[in-house]
């Protein structure tokens, strides 16, 4: 099977941020998400080209155009949820991200009314309909087909890093899981979930596709929903890591961390260096670790099973992209991950609101909604 991949402009950058909608008074799920977009739609009655339908009738998604930094970007998001607010305002619904809702139920949510998640309830069931989960995709654009799988491995050098900054699940169901990210380990148990398979060359994944197209296991190339996955339609790397992020300055850094490190990644190809390629066994050792111990993770660096403290390893790599952040015109954006490990991650903030709080997970919903309409965390 041949999987043609869209010419893009090398490290063009685009963002999905999903966000649950949720009740101004007792901080719970609303199921609104189909009159907010039906509210939102042009006037010809199509969808709105970046506030977009998910799994979940309490979700919206706000996507952004096409950018040239990250700042562009988040500029487009605000304009989206600005629009969204003229709606939810009026409904007493707030907007709030995290990796998962601290207390709502997940048996109470509905699944939107769309053929493709009928489709996925019915062939996952129990784990499917467990996903009351909100995440962030990055896109960035490769300009050489070539380079798309051996960028995606050598980021898996760095899953770590991504999962820990925006770690934001530490509830599930009005319980703390002990995990950083319960989101991470959530979504795994999905079908074509997960850790991307090891491959180094494009004809490897075009005949993993053609293997799951004629068995049956999907139906089309966005079926396989890895962490790290090309995505062919739009000629981008896209980046699936991130659980749901509260605050558009911690989703710009985040952001931004991807953003330089695809685009060092394809410069060190162009000037005929190696980038790193860490064994399977070892991203998936991180991918656990960043999950449960978030900012205080001890990640496996390289092939040579070097460990060192997560946030240690991060004030390293923001020096050492600063060249490629300036170029990329994203250097501000790229020092607030230092704000982060500075001050920590959203699944730190939300435990001491809790513990402030006698233990009350609407006090923690509140601060994630206060954090939202603010932009920034609430320290």
């Amino acid at each position: 099977m041949k999987i043609p991949f869209a010419t893009s402009e090398r490290s063009s950058v685009g963002i999905e941020w999903e966000l649950a909608l949720v009740d101004s008074d007792s901080g719970d799920l609303r199921q609104v998400a189909e009159y907010v977009l039906d509210a939102v739609a042009p006037l010809d009655g199509s969808q709105h080209p970046h506030i977009r339908q998910e799994l979940l009738l309490n979700t919206v998604e706000v996507v952004s155009g096409v950018a040239h930094t990250v700042k562009e970007a988040g500029a487009d998001l605000e304009r989206n949820i600005d629009l969204i607010r003229t709606v939810t305002d009026r409904l007493r619904v707030e907007l709030m991200c995290a990796g998962t809702h601290p207390f709502a139920r997940w048996d109470h949510q509905k699944v939107s009314d769309k053929e493709r998640y009928a489709t996925l309830m019915d062939r996952t069931q129990w784990w499917g309909r467990q996903m009351l989960i909100y995440g962030v995709h990055v896109h960035v654009g490769i300009e050489d087909r070539d380079k798309v799988m051996p960028i995606s491995a050598a980021m898996l050098s760095y899953y770590g890093h991504l999962q820990a900054l925006s770690a934001s699940s530490p509830f599930w169901g009005g319980k703390d899981t002990g995990y950083a990210s319960n989101r991470a380990l959530m979504f795994q148990q999905l079908p074509t979930a997960g850790l991307p398979f090891h491959f180094q060359r494009w004809e490897e994944l075009e005949g993993y596709v053609d293997d799951l197209t004629r068995t049956g296991v999907i139906d089309i190339f966005d079926e396989i929903r890895w962490d790290l996955r090309p995505s062919p339609k739009f000629g981008t790397l896209e980046v699936r890591v991130c659980d749901g992020i509260p605050t558009m300055s911690e989703l710009l850094s985040i952001s931004a961390l991807t953003h330089c490190l695809v685009e060092h990644f394809s410069s060190e190809l162009d000037a005929g260096r190696s980038i790193p390629d860490l064994a399977p066994w070892f991203a998936q050792e991180n991918k656990w670790r960043s999950a449960r111990y978030g900012m205080d993770a001890i990640l496996i660096l390289d092939e040579q099973a070097n460990e060192d403290l997560v946030t240690d390893d991060l004030r390293r790599l923001v020096e050492r992209l600063a060249p490629v952040a300036e170029r990329l015109g994203c250097s501000d954006e790229l020092g607030g991950v230092l704000d982060i490990v500075e001050h920590g991650a959203s699944y730190q903030r939300q435990r001491k609101v809790a513990e402030a709080n006698g233990g009350r997970l609407d006090a923690v919903v509140a601060s994630l909604v206060e954090e939202m309409r603010l932009g920034r965390p609430v320290l």
